[in-house]
């Protein structure tokens, strides 16, 4: 009678693991997968995954000010102004790649003794992770992609200072039970920690080629947006993953996931991230930003730790006048593409124009050339050469079949590194845009858009 009460207490999700043993079992009673099974109880309603289940500590780290700023920050910056329904912010994405977290870690966890660091499988680490992946965005910019390459710290940075602040750090440690420092350095990379083996593995986990991160945005921007792109069968792709020694491995029957993940990717990009109305407005933000860091007329801590609001009000603050560009964003007032030719990276024109630099010298060359011909002053923030930033479709997952395991390049897919290079290869444009002015846009097309572009 005694074992059978015991095991009536065992909940049916120990049952249905597909591997048990009394190892494991132990294991569960007494550590991580007890922990993650029975303490995450508090459940908020989600569009995308229906019900995410928090533990009553992370509870009172959510109500936490600076997490619920995230609020005010929306996902995918301007991209509203194409798609009207993704006004999804940085807080509901959070959420989602904590769910996605804890689900990974479940089934990692139910594998049983492998490749995961013993370090990894402690309570306390597998909280860091969770906490990590719910804060890894605590520190974001509003419009992030704007500010790339710009000289302000990266969001990781600002996340990990937040995390130590005391009245984030102090909720961590009581409340959820983890040492702060560790959940600082799980989220970036370039900071040193504590956790030993289990500090760099969750680095892995929280950033690769099937991280919880990238399975939530791709779903949720799909769906807010309105689009099938990006929708991955979430459950096939946990189910196929791996613990090794240094991350995460993915079955032979897995490698349709990340075939997936790869092309979902690609998809998105060439008709959400980089939409060309999407393009003009990041365009315009970064422009403003930039000149407005080069000529003094904003510091980069003015520009941490602001919402979406508290962003458009600081520039409206402003009398330097391109940061009016941020302002006509707000009221939809875009600039126009004059030219667009793809981006080849052998070119040395475009080598020379992904210096911002460059960029800048070329666009007032372009202002001046257009100020001749039109026989007043065009300002140099009227013109805007834009050049997406690199970007980079991971495969450097192991992929396991019964004898070895393999790089993903060296299986059959189709996949292989020369077409994910071709798959930036043919996002990246270079765009000419400027003031919807028509004599202005009259005027440049006449020099040639595409020869003003070539800036030889």
């Amino acid at each position: 009678m005694q074992a059978a009460s015991h095991q009536c207490r065992t909940p049916l999700f120990y049952q249905m693991l597909p591997y048990r043993s009394n190892s494991l079992y132990s294991a569960y009673r007494m550590g991580a997968l007890d922990h993650l099974i029975r303490d995450y109880s508090e459940p908020i309603k989600d569009p995308v995954w229906n019900n995410i289940l928090l533990s009553p500590g992370l509870l009172r780290v959510v109500a936490l000010p600076a997490f619920q700023k995230l609020n005010g920050i929306r996902q995918l910056g301007p991209t509203y102004l194409v798609y009207p329904g993704a006004t999804h912010t940085r807080l509901s994405h959070s959420l989602g790649v904590f769910h996605l977290a804890r689900r990974l870690a479940l089934h990692l966890l139910a594998q049983g003794p492998g490749g995961m660091p013993d370090s990894a499988r402690e309570p306390e680490a597998v909280r860091a992770f969770l906490c990590a992946a719910l804060l890894h965005d605590l520190g974001h910019y509003p419009f992030a992609h704007s500010l790339k390459e710009l000289k302000v710290a990266s969001h990781e940075s600002l996340t990990a200072q937040g995390l130590l602040r005391q009245e984030v750090s102090g909720v961590l440690r009581r409340e959820a039970g983890v040492d702060p420092e560790l959940v600082a350095a799980i989220v970036d990379a370039h900071r040193p920690g504590p956790g030993g083996e289990a500090l760099g593995f969750y680095r892995r986990l929280l950033s690769g080629v099937l991280d919880p991160d990238k399975l939530d945005y791709l779903n949720r921007d799909a769906y807010f947006c309105g689009v099938p792109h990006g929708v991955q069968d979430v459950d096939f792709a946990l189910a196929e993953l791996r613990a090794l020694p240094g991350g995460l491995g993915v079955t032979r029957k897995g490698l349709t996931a990340v075939e997936s993940i790869l092309f979902s990717k690609y998809l998105m990009y060439r008709s959400v991230y980089w939409h060309k109305t999407v393009r003009i407005a990041t365009a315009m933000i970064k422009k403003a930003v930039l000149l407005s860091l080069e000529e003094g007329a904003l510091r980069p801590e003015e520009l941490y730790w602001l919402d979406d609001q508290e962003f458009f009000a600081l520039a409206a603050r402003s009398s330097f006048p391109p940061l009016e560009l941020a302002g006509r964003v707000a009221r939809r007032r875009l600039f126009k593409q004059v030219a667009s030719r793809p981006l080849d990276p052998e070119d040395p024109a475009c080598r020379r124009l992904a210096a911002l630099p460059e960029r800048l010298a070329a666009e007032q060359a372009i202002a001046r050339e257009a100020s001749r011909a039109l026989g007043r002053p065009v300002p140099a923030w009227h013109v805007i050469i834009d050049i997406p930033e690199p970007i980079s479709f991971e495969i450097d997952l192991p992929v396991l079949d019964a004898r070895e395991n393999r790089p993903f390049t060296e299986t059959d897919s189709v996949f292989s590194e020369a077409t994910v290079r071709g798959f930036g290869r043919a996002l990246r444009r270079v765009c000419l845009i400027a003031e919807a002015d028509p004599e202005l846009g009259a005027v440049l097309e006449r020099l040639g858009g595409i020869r003003l572009l070539e800036c030889r």
